[in-house]
């Protein structure tokens, strides 16, 4: 599955050259527990067809009613300027519209968005371009920016502002069963993945599709891949011949996420052996994450695949890790 934003804006592109009518609903404000982050965008054409999502389904029936023809509806599709909705104001609209006790979001209504700025928009974004999308509130109208650095999303009383940024990439070291599971879920979690292994033998029987393989010795896939801030990369081969260099030069990039498979012993081992043999340290070693995986008993390779998923999304979403905050702690008491 692709980049989530990517498919909507895709898809309200194309429903918006063909013609059809059509709204961008994005969501700006949250207030107490809500069920999309702030950011979070869906498009809603004419006729009730709906593709993204911003809360847990209530709210999209809502729109759908309100402003499409949808299963002989009456509902219509205005124009004009951008509109601000609220929902979940009181108790009852909570608990109407789905929404965790408490919670209310705020979202902009864009009628009719510029398919010419959003052909541009998507197209930038294929090509692997963060973009910035700036929206008047007064007029609707749309200015595109190359960014420099991902951004949330702001809000003012006149504009707001929403950076797109390119799908999360995986480069998996080392076909086999546990990276054919691991990509399956990176795939479905909105990450291209790409996989790594100049041992051909070892992927000739893969079968799952839309991954890109390369035959590459893995430090050189590494330095071709350019990983940024959107990028994690898993070492799975267990062999230090294919695994050490590839992530020594993942350590020297923006990846978010870099390492390997492997026992405690093994990890220790990997370690002592790049501090011995290339001029490492444990400070440039910090972020080199083994034996990767969230502990949940698993011995699986589909289990495995699980609790590595996990620790990539948690590092990913800024999300704190028991052992870390374990470590964090050990720290504060010491200081």
């Amino acid at each position: 599955m692709e980049n989530l934003d990517v498919m909507v804006l895709r898809t309200l592109r194309d429903w918006r050259q063909a013609g059809r009518r059509a709204l961008l609903s994005t969501v700006v404000r949250t207030w107490g527990s809500s069920p999309r982050p702030i950011g979070s965008i869906m498009a809603l054409a004419e006729d009730g067809a709906v593709v993204g999502s911003v809360s847990g389904g209530c709210i999209e029936d809502d729109l759908i009613a309100r402003y499409s023809r949808a299963h002989g509806g009456d509902g219509a599709m205005p124009s004009g300027a951008p509109a601000l909705v609220k929902y979940g104001i009181t108790a009852d609209e909570a608990h109407r519209f789905g929404l965790p006790c408490g919670g209310t979001l705020e979202l902009l209504l864009e009628y009719d968005p510029d398919p010419a700025s959003l052909a541009t928009l998507v197209a930038a974004l294929e090509q692997g371009r963060l973009m910035q999308r700036t929206v008047s509130l007064a007029d609707g109208a749309v200015k595109l920016a190359e960014a420099a650095s991902p951004a949330e999303l702001t809000v003012t009383d006149s504009e707001l502002v929403n950076t797109f940024g390119p799908e999360y990439r995986m480069l998996l070291i080392g076909a086999g069963q546990l990276a054919e599971y691991l990509a399956t879920m990176a795939k479905f979690s909105g990450f291209a993945v790409t996989l790594c292994d100049p041992r051909t033998e070892y992927h000739t029987a893969w079968s799952l599709p839309g991954v890109t393989i390369t035959t590459e010795m893995p430090d050189d896939a590494v330095t071709a891949f350019r990983p940024d801030r959107r990028t994690c990369v898993v070492a799975l081969t267990h062999d230090p011949k294919l695994d050490d260099l590839a992530l020594l030069e993942a350590l020297n990039s923006e990846a978010f996420y870099v390492g390997a498979i492997g026992s405690r012993r093994n990890a220790e081992a990997r370690r002592e052996r790049m501090i011995d043999h290339f001029d490492q340290t444990e400070a440039s070693l910090a972020r080199l994450r083994g034996p990767i995986g969230i502990y949940i008993g698993s011995k699986t390779p589909p289990e495995i695949a699980v609790s590595v998923m996990a620790e990539i999304l948690a590092v990913k979403n800024a999300v704190a890790l028991p052992r870390e905050a374990a470590v964090a702690v050990a720290k504060a008491a010491v200081e």
